[in-house]
């Protein structure tokens, strides 16, 4: 597994907790609102190891509850189970963001009960999927994910980040009906951002709070719990 970085505390990545945030390299989608455009590839060399990673958070137990594995997306590497194992090995608590796109992995994870954590983004409709140039089969996979993390007994999340035109009031909809009765979707503000791998999103005006509160209500048709991050 090739990391590319330590956010060393995080406050925001793990609901409840004080976390350290790992990122890895590498990611199977091109989502040109993404803000880790940097780390699609697994090409470039950030000079970040594992080694320095665990000596980070066995030196800082006593300051954080938990670690975050974010990316790119994590799920890709074979050796994420080891590389999990070993997390949970210094007692800290563990969450997984994933873009759903491995349930085979998901799966394994979930039935080795070593996460107490998982998130999954769900970044439109499943039919527009296309426009992050995904394998065809992934509104497929996207499904199976979405039904593993629902029947499973840890705590989870589904989100969206509201990217206008990428996610319309119709889109909510289709997402809402996918995990329908989940127990919790967040829903995301976007921001635009220099570092998006399209800089055309860069000059994208955001959702306003009532649009995001429209979303929010047709959500709760659907879903237990939504709440909306970042306004």
């Amino acid at each position: 597994m090739k990391i590319a970085g330590l956010q060393k505390v995080s406050t925001v990545d793990y609901p409840g907790y004080i976390c350290a945030t790992v990122f890895t390299q590498g990611c199977n989608f091109r989502c040109g609102f993404c803000h880790n455009s940097v780390l699609m590839t697994i090409d470039t060399d950030f000079g970040f190891s594992q080694e320095e990673f665990f000596e980070y958070i066995n030196n800082r137990k006593s300051l954080i509850e938990g670690v975050c594995i974010t990316g790119g997306e994590p799920t890709l590497w074979e050796d994420l189970p080891d590389f999990t194992r070993e997390i949970k090995k210094t007692g800290l608590k563990l969450k997984l963001d994933t873009n759903g796109s491995n349930p085979q992995m998901i799966h394994d994870l979930l039935q080795e009960d070593i996460l107490d954590y998982i998130a999954m983004d769900v970044k439109t409709s499943l039919a527009k999927y296309h426009l992050f140039k995904v394998p065809e089969n992934t509104e497929e996979v996207l499904v199976q994910s979405i039904q593993k993390i629902i029947s499973s007994k840890i705590p989870y999340e589904f989100r969206t980040t509201c990217v206008p035109e990428i996610v319309t009031e119709e889109d909510i909809y289709s997402i809402a009906e996918n995990i329908r009765g989940a127990k919790k979707y967040c829903l995301q503000q976007f921001r635009p951002h220099e570092n998006v791998l399209d800089k055309k999103f860069s000059q994208v005006r955001p959702y306003t709070k009532d649009e995001l509160n429209k979303f929010k209500s047709i959500s709760e048709d659907f879903v237990e719990n939504v709440t909306i991050r970042g306004i």
